[in-house]
């Protein structure tokens, strides 16, 4: 049986080579910001694309959970990830008005089929 967290290792790695595929260049992963010592937040995935940032939030659940991934990104998460986004601009020195987004990759793993079905949200 497999952990959440190596369920959502999984799904980062299928998110990375959706992106690749259709061009992306993946220039973060993981990225984490502490506060105070504290962990304020994550980025799963950062992202290039025709001149503009994307912040990628992947959500991966096995098939028989009932609830969409994508639904797990509420207000205060995007909130969360926005924040985030600043930080890494600042940190890699990313001038402030470059053009950015926040993208959200659902993963629904099958395990008998041996398949995942993937949903790309942009700009949400």
């Amino acid at each position: 049986m497999l952990s959440a967290k190596e369920i959502g290792q999984i799904g980062e790695d299928i998110a990375v080579k959706y992106l690749k595929k259709r061009g992306y260049k993946i220039a973060d992963r993981n990225f984490q910001a502490d506060i105070k010592g504290l962990k304020f937040g994550e980025l799963d995935i950062v992202a290039k694309k025709d001149g503009i940032i994307v912040f990628v939030e992947v959500k991966c659940l096995k098939q028989e959970v009932g609830i969409a991934p994508e639904e797990r990104v509420d207000f205060k998460k995007r909130e969360t990830i926005g924040k985030m986004a600043e930080i890494w601009f600042g940190r890699n020195r990313i001038p402030p008005d470059t053009p950015w987004q926040i993208d959200v990759i659902a993963v629904v793993l099958d395990f008998n089929q041996r398949k995942a079905k993937i949903r790309h949200f942009k700009n949400i």
